[in-house]
């Protein structure tokens, strides 16, 4: 029975656009026993896919080392009898405990200068491969074989139970029409669409009768909050649920407008409708995986720029996109939802 392990990412989007790669995976090794080792952060994304079967805890925050600690996680899992293991970061510390545990082929990108830490290093061809969900997916190919396409989408897998749970934990219901926004972005304001405007959508979405939820973290609480105080009614559950919770109550959403973010590839992944916002970032390399998204953005000459604060000071592309431009791609997304 073969058995491999994924050096997962840190990132929630990441691990979410990984997850074709653990089905082609299963496709090509039948029987396989594939488990994952990723930040804890990120349970609950692997536990809602069927491809994983132990998600492993990596303690290490970015930019650790720990050399003493990595080979003692490493000696733990030279115990399992891993076959491969195929490093998703670029990074050198990720190839590490790999080599440390003697898994006989480590896989992955060149990357930070890995040869010998990897023994199965490849060279990107990043015009061949130009979405993160591809570069992951050819890693499940033999060396200098075509990734398989269409890539599929990522999906996850709810539980009816554990919905219900949160959803009366939560204090609500899905009786009237759920629109979710998404307004945070770990990665930085210059991904985040004002709060004014997310909130003069919101107050258009009550009015006609519909329920407003804000998603995110701890870290969303402030953008959240204000737009809660600007559209009264709105639900503010941004912080206030586990990661597992918001995506169960994630799932309920007829429709979700969102950032650039790890929420925003949680609902491609929950296969909701969603309009997607970017600004900073760019769509071609990390878009929504999803039939049923649409993406809204003004595609200024100075975007995307891919930095975390706007360099120029004005922050054109996302301010100077109104609450209309979003409205009209819900719409058009779901009008079944907006006939007047």
């Amino acid at each position: 029975m073969p058995k491999i392990l994924i050096i997962a990412p840190a990132w929630i989007g990441d691990a979410i656009m990984a997850q074709p790669l653990y089905r082609r995976l299963h496709e090509r090794y039948p029987g396989l026993v594939l488990d994952v080792l990723a930040p804890a952060w990120t349970r609950a994304v692997h536990a809602r896919m069927p491809e994983v079967n132990e998600t492993l805890d990596n303690p290490f925050t970015h930019g650790e080392l720990n050399l003493r600690a990595r080979r003692k996680l490493a000696h733990q899992l030279k115990a399992r009898r891993y076959d491969q293991a195929i490093v998703l970061p670029n990074s050198l510390k990720s190839a590490l405990i790999p080599w440390f545990a003697r898994i006989p082929l480590r896989t992955g990108w060149v990357g930070e200068m890995r040869y010998g830490l990897l023994n199965d290093a490849r060279k990107l061809d990043t015009e061949a491969l130009p979405k993160m969900v591809e570069r992951f997916a050819a890693l499940a190919e033999d060396r200098n074989q075509l990734l398989q396409r269409p890539v599929p989408y990522p999906r996850l897998v709810i539980d009816a139970a554990a919905r219900a749970a949160a959803l009366q934990k939560a204090g609500l219901n899905a009786d009237q029409s759920v629109i979710a926004l998404c307004p945070g972005a770990e990665y930085g304001p210059a991904k985040r669409w004002p709060a004014h405007h997310a909130a003069a959508l919101a107050r258009e979405l009550l009015a006609e009768g519909k329920q407003v939820w804000l998603f995110g973290s701890g870290k969303d609480n402030e953008i959240a909050g204000e737009i809660a105080a600007l559209a009264p009614g709105s639900v503010n559950l941004s912080g206030k649920t586990s990661l597992a919770e918001a995506i169960d109550l994630l799932s309920l959403a007829s429709a979700v407008v969102t950032n650039d973010s790890g929420l925003m590839h949680v609902a491609a992944a929950l296969d909701r409708p969603s309009v997607a916002v970017y600004g900073s970032s760019s769509p071609r390399f990390t878009p929504p995986l999803s039939d049923k998204a649409r993406i809204v953005t003004l595609a200024l000459a100075c975007s995307p720029c891919f930095k975390r604060t706007c360099p120029l000071g004005h922050m054109q592309c996302l301010n100077d996109l109104g609450p209309e431009r979003v409205r009209i791609a819900l719409a058009d997304l779901v009008p079944e939802l907006f006939a007047r």
